[in-house]
């Protein structure tokens, strides 16, 4: 049988990947043609991405796959963006978003347009490193980029601007800056202008699926832009009332609803209605892996040098529930030695410090389990949606620890895999646009005959509900 076979190009906050992938009518299948590492670079006092050796990455990789390809589809992280010129051109390297430039912008927005109005015309989850902080913080300072800027393109569309030479934004991505309104389906020009933004500089919004041109003989095809409006496509579900968890730097844990959810108990609850394939993604971000990652990168700075395989086996043979933090605090979000935040945080919270890698390691993957509960009954609440599974996607599904132990906090079965969900999405997108799926539905039943997932059933649960009612009395959540 033929195989049709696209381009996935998928970048994350840590690393970047060429894909191939092919469909032979019974199974995709996955090849990593090209990896490379994806890191902020900080000039003076403000931290950047390098977009212009990300595109040098992502031609690198395109060239080596076979000639062939059907397409080509990007995804990236979200809420970062960049600026050009009148003729195109890119005005200054995209500033990252754990970069400082937003602090103290929440409030900034707020005295313009208030906290409650702003959930109102988004339905989006207020966090500091949203577009909307980081364009306010070009506001505030006056920055002479906003004069020149003509075109506004977030860092997905960049790579798709410079594939096709389309100046669009696709819609999943749009979604995570919080100025998009999703009652008028389009930027709120309104609220950009209240807070002193050019209105003028955002381009049409296309949906998943469009075709935006060609790159070298190759159609490029917008999948879900964001990586975890990609990822939530390859979610092996057949069966309604589950929940997913996007697993990575970031753990997004959310429902799939036909419409956002934009009510008093969404805001009260500090949840977002981000844009998916066909549907929105009612979801929480979670501070994710990030903090076992940089605890692994202050560690090598310190001369120990662990794998994660290692790590996890230190945390399981550390004494149980003897330290918790909340993920989410806002002093794990900068990067540093995180260890050394731990150890603070238990100190000011009245609970033993974590004394050694294991009990660290411990600390961070049972707080985390607690947290999927914390968000996942949250959401339940607020959507009215009952939950009898959760998918674990990405990553973090490879990790059987925490996959074993988020079944044990929620109470439910977890289903984890694929691990390559981002990639197999944006294929999907891309293939059901070809014409090699007739709908989302029959590429998500050929996901679930033909992907390696583990089910995980709950144990514990008594000894997991008391450590749950600690870790919601403990200390306030955010």
């Amino acid at each position: 049988m033929a195989v049709k076979r696209v381009i996935a190009v998928d970048l994350g906050a840590e690393s970047g990947r060429v894909m191939q992938v092919g469909l032979d009518g019974q199974r995709l299948h996955l090849e990593e043609i090209h990896r490379f590492p994806n890191y902020g670079v900080k000039v003076g006092q403000t931290l950047y991405w390098d977009v212009l050796r990300q595109w040098h990455e992502i031609n690198i990789g395109i060239h080596k796959v076979e000639p062939g390809a059907a397409s080509i589809g990007v995804d990236t992280w979200g809420v970062d963006f960049a600026l050009f010129d009148r003729d195109g051109g890119l005005l200054a390297n995209p500033v990252h978003y754990r970069d400082s430039r937003t602090d103290g912008m929440m409030e900034w927005v707020f005295e313009r347009v208030p906290r409650r109005e702003v959930f109102e015309r988004t339905g989006i989850q207020f966090m500091q490193l949203n577009s909307l902080y980081q364009l306010a913080s070009l506001v505030r300072a006056n920055s002479p980029l906003l004069e020149a800027a003509k075109l506004y393109l977030t860092i997905a569309d960049v790579f798709n601007y410079w594939l096709s030479g389309s100046r669009t934004c696709e819609f999943t991505h749009v979604t995570t800056s919080q100025f998009y309104n999703p009652h008028l389906g389009d930027w709120d020009r309104e609220m950009l202008a209240r807070i002193g933004a050019p209105t003028d500089i955002f381009p049409e919004i296309v949906p998943p699926g469009t075709r935006l041109g060609a790159y070298q003989g190759i159609p490029v095809i917008a999948p879900a832009c964001h990586d975890t409006g990609s990822a939530v496509v390859a979610v092996p579900a057949t069966q309604e009332n589950f929940a997913y968890l996007s697993s990575g730097t970031w753990s997004l844990l959310g429902l799939e609803l036909d419409r956002p959810v934009i009510t008093d108990a969404a805001y009260e609850a500090n949840v977002t209605s981000e844009g998916g394939y066909g549907a929105f993604r009612f979801l929480r971000n979670i501070t994710g892996l990030w903090l076992i990652q940089q605890s692994r990168a202050t560690w090598a700075a310190q001369g120990q040098e662990y794998t994660f395989e290692q790590l996890t086996a230190e945390a399981q043979a550390a004494p149980a529930f003897r330290s918790l933090i909340d993920p989410d605090n806002p002093v794990f979000t900068r990067p540093g030695d995180m260890p050394a935040r731990i150890r603070e945080y238990c100190r000011q919270t009245g609970q033993p410090e974590p004394e050694t890698v294991g009990q660290v390691a411990r600390t961070i993957y049972e707080s985390l389990a607690l947290k999927y509960r914390y968000v996942v009954d949250m959401l339940v609440r607020v959507s009215g949606r009952p939950v009898d599974r959760l998918h674990i996607i990405g990553g973090g599904s490879k990790n059987t620890l925490l996959c074993q132990w988020a079944a044990n906090a929620i109470g439910r079965p977890v289903i984890a895999g694929p691990s390559e969900a981002t990639a197999l999405g944006n294929a999907i997108v891309q293939l059901i646009t070809l014409g090699e799926f007739s709908d989302l539905a029959q590429a998500r039943e050929l996901v679930s005959r033909s992907a390696e997932t583990v089910a995980y059933e709950p144990r514990d649960t008594a000894q997991w509900a008391e450590a749950y009612e600690r870790f919601t009395t403990s200390f306030t959540l955010a």
